[in-house]
């Protein structure tokens, strides 16, 4: 039985390959994204796109009330939509790192508690929180990336037994290394942020390693999208699921290594040391 599903950060990457790859399952898909032309291929296929801002709350209401209004329902929410902002803590200005909260929290948050209502009348929904291993495992000069990160897994967490009672599933996804936008982005903010001053040689190290070793070996977003499809169509679905260049690894050493270790792991991964 096909689903009503909203895809946040349709315009590439992560999303587009979701959004592509459900539509294809039969499902009735909107994509979303602030650049609505990026979305124009995903139209021509038969998925529904919209523009939405997740910072913007018009936007967002505007956007689940016209679905709502034409579908009598959201059955899926994948929250998508993120990016990393990167610089040493000392460096960036408090605006960015409230807006790094806002994309990457506020957003999800904010989209949860506009489609909950009617999930909840239909007792059946799914939310999908594109979180990221970085929401595991912190390293230097991501500070509110993985501040973000963070709380997005401890509000998924805390969400779940909050509407279980309700037949609503709260998933997660960490994606590991994905051949995606978010590297480049990533790499472009630190170097703008802590390319000079006391930061400048580790940031041009970790942003070279982002550019180099971890995006060359990074996963298709393909691997994602099923991940999630795995997700919203298992009658009882993991919490957790994970995906993509070192994520497994990674994710096996936080239960097993030391903070110590693993800092030191990490940094060698980058040659950040």
């Amino acid at each position: 039985m096909s689903k009503v599903i909203l895809i946040t950060g349709a315009s590439s990457g992560i999303g587009k390959a979701t959004a592509r790859q459900l539509k294809a399952a039969g499902n009735i898909v909107y994509g979303v994204s602030r650049r609505l032309d990026k979305m124009s291929d995903l139209q021509a296929e038969g998925i529904h796109t919209l523009q939405m801002d997740v910072t913007d709350e018009a936007s967002m209401v505007n956007g689940v009330n016209h679905i709502l209004n034409k579908e009598g329902k959201i059955d899926v929410l994948i929250n998508n939509a993120g990016f990393g902002s990167y610089g040493a803590l000392e460096d960036v200005p408090m605006q960015e790192a409230k807006y790094q909260l806002e994309v990457n929290l506020f957003g999800a948050a904010r989209l949860i508690q506009l489609v909950l209502p009617s999930m909840i009348w239909h007792h059946y929904g799914k939310i999908v929180n594109i979180s990221s291993i970085g929401g595991k495992v912190a390293m230097a000069l991501g500070t509110w990336y993985h501040a973000s990160k963070f709380a997005l897994e401890g509000l998924s967490d805390s969400l779940r037994n909050e509407v279980r009672q309700f037949g609503v599933d709260v998933i997660v996804i960490e994606p590991g290394g994905i051949k995606t936008e978010w590297a480049g982005i990533a790499a472009d903010n630190l170097m703008n942020i802590s390319g000079n001053g006391r930061y400048k040689e580790m940031a041009t190290r970790f942003a070279a390693g982002i550019r180099g070793n971890i995006t060359s070996s990074s996963a298709d977003p393909a691997v994602i999208a099923d991940q999630i499809a795995t997700a919203i169509t298992a009658e009882q679905p993991e919490t957790r699921y994970a995906a993509g260049f070192m994520a497994d690894e990674i994710l096996a050493l936080r239960k097993t290594a030391s903070d110590r270790e693993l800092d030191d792991i990490m940094h060698q991964q980058l040659n950040i040391l």
